[in-house]
């Protein structure tokens, strides 16, 4: 019996509509799919799909625990791997669900890791969150030759301000309960002038605004600081 195929399918940020015609194509004949989901709540990866998954697939949620403190992260994605490949080896094609982009931060690398060596994998690229903000805040980021550099909130402070010292523009993803620090850091390199503040990017419920005028002091999980600094004179909006 021919083994099924592993699609990795981005999603994008949040817009059903900004998915691809190739993801949208890809869901409509894999019989099984498979998603993220937390484990105290609905997943978004799956309701962003949600207007494009036929009635009557096979679905594999993949139950991954939102907590601050670590939890087994190797089990859940080994014990998932192993229920996908159960339907592979029946023929069944599986598409498995990423919120942006599937290698870009994305969790279907992990599943990829442990099934490419065995099936045939195929990824359907997303639009990331870092365009999709970019695109949210329309101000440019890199051009010519401008170097651009992405930064995960949970680094620590040397680490942050290290590369925000260099070169170019920068984003500084996975926000979330690091706001306040991250914000603190960005004051003191006097850059809050440069710097846009996005949250939950295409969704309906999302917020534009200069980090300067960000009153709170704590984002949402989804949120995304963006610094314009590059060679270009382009006008802060």
């Amino acid at each position: 019996m021919t083994k099924g195929r592993v699609y990795g399918v981005g999603v994008g940020p949040g817009d059903p509509d900004l998915m691809t015609l190739k993801a949208v194509k890809c869901l409509s004949r894999a019989p099984v799919i498979a998603y993220p989901a937390p484990d105290d709540g609905d997943s978004l990866a799956r309701a962003i799909a949600a207007p494009h998954i036929p009635d009557g697939r096979i679905e594999i949620p993949i139950i991954v625990p939102m907590r601050v403190a670590r939890f087994p992260a190797q089990e859940v994605y080994d014990k998932a791997a192993k229920t996908i490949a159960t339907h592979l080896d029946a023929g069944r094609d599986v598409a498995v669900l990423c919120e942006g982009d599937p290698l870009f931060y994305g969790s279907f690398m992990y599943l990829y890791d442990r099934l490419a060596n065995e099936y045939d994998v195929e990824i359907i690229p997303g639009v990331s969150s870092l365009m999709a903000c970019a695109a949210a805040w329309g101000q440019p980021l890199a051009a010519r030759n401008d170097v651009l550099t992405i930064i995960p909130g949970p680094l620590p402070d040397e680490k942050i301000i290290a590369r925000l010292e260099t070169d170019g523009s920068a984003v500084i993803m996975k926000v979330g309960r690091h706001f306040t620090r991250i914000r603190s850091l960005i004051e003191k390199l006097g850059l809050t002038g440069r710097a846009g503040y996005v949250e939950r990017a295409t969704m309906h419920n999302q917020r534009v605004i200069p980090l300067g005028d960000v009153t709170e002091d704590a984002a949402p999980y989804f949120s995304m600081i963006l610094i314009e600094k590059g060679a270009e004179p382009w006008q802060i909006r």
